[in-house]
């Protein structure tokens, strides 16, 4: 029996973040919407590039290849396109053998607002407008930067690395760092406050439903030895001792654990990042992403430190 579309982990995806549309938007922005409407007609055949999120989302449809009676997750497609203009973008996604059936057009609306109908734990754009605009309204989304992503076809591993405060949870302790400026303050106030799980934050729901699937395949590991996993699960915080404990206690208050946790106390994630390679990386300071390169970087516009980004 498959599963209801209330259980799946479902994924909204616009057409910017799957696929590299740099041609077709210089010609809507130097020469207007009917000559980018000609121009996709007359390029219909012509396969779009790969974009920055094209390796993630593929991996991540394959799940329902572990897991084939359930098929419980779902790649939905929402897209600024017209319907006509977006015969380009599923001819696309037929070349690259991709499992999206279901897709929205919005002719140049922000498509956002549907999260919620299609069951969305998080919703990807190149759009920077429609990314603030969904967060402001309270939908998971997060803003594919530009980024040279490297990809290996061989390998079907799923490593999603996430970033704590502001992303897998709200951005109380991030306030209270930016209002005393001071780490003491900020470490008497995690250190009194270490029993109290932190308020779920914009992707929460996304790490829930992860954390499921690697349940289900740390069952089939011990059914089976020779199982392969392919689900990891990384968090990378700027945390580090005492604040640590609260962290990890609104992970245990979830029923939530994870790979591999780093507790970076000041020292770049960069550092890690280039190690662990994953496939995706979310995090809600802007700052945190720069001087990464071959990796799917994510920001998630999410609180106060992002009222006024730009």
């Amino acid at each position: 029996m498959a599963y209801p579309i209330e259980k799946k982990l479902v994924i909204a995806v616009s057409s910017s973040a799957l696929f590299d549309l740099t041609d077709s938007d210089r010609v809507f922005q130097s020469e207007g919407e009917e000559a980018y409407r000609l121009y996709q007609e007359q390029h219909l055949d012509h396969v779009l590039p790969k974009g920055v999120a094209f390796p993630f989302i593929r991996r991540f449809l394959q799940l329902n290849q572990r897991f084939p009676d359930e098929q419980p997750v779902e790649v939905v497609l929402l897209s600024r396109n017209s319907p006509e203009t977006g015969m380009r973008v599923f001819r696309s996604i037929r070349h690259y053998a991709l499992d999206i059936s279901r897709a929205a057009f919005f002719s140049g609306s922000s498509p956002f607002l549907y999260n919620e109908a299609f069951n969305a734990s998080l919703f990807l754009s190149a759009n920077r407008d429609d990314v603030q605009a969904a967060i402001r309204s309270g939908f998971p989304a997060g803003l594919v930067l530009q980024s040279d992503v490297v990809d290996d076809p061989s390998d079907d591993s799923l490593k999603l690395a996430f970033d704590f405060d502001g992303v897998l949870v709200d951005d109380q302790a991030e306030q209270i760092y930016q209002q005393s400026g001071s780490l003491d303050d900020f470490h008497d106030f995690e250190d009194l406050h270490r029993m109290e799980p932190l308020q779920a934050g914009p992707l929460s729901d996304l790490l829930r439903k992860i954390a499921h699937f690697q349940q289900l395949e740390q069952k089939r590991r011990a059914l089976d030895a020779s199982y392969h996993r392919i689900l990891k699960v990384a968090i990378i915080t700027a945390r580090s001792a005492p604040a640590h404990e609260r962290m990890i206690r609104t992970l245990k208050s979830w029923n939530i654990s994870v790979d591999e946790t780093f507790f970076m106390g000041g020292i770049e994630k960069r550092r890690v990042l280039e190690v662990m390679k994953p496939h995706i990386f979310f995090d809600d300071q802007v700052i945190h992403l720069k001087k990464v390169d071959g990796i799917a970087l994510v920001h998630i516009p999410f609180g106060r430190l992002n009222s006024n980004d730009s």
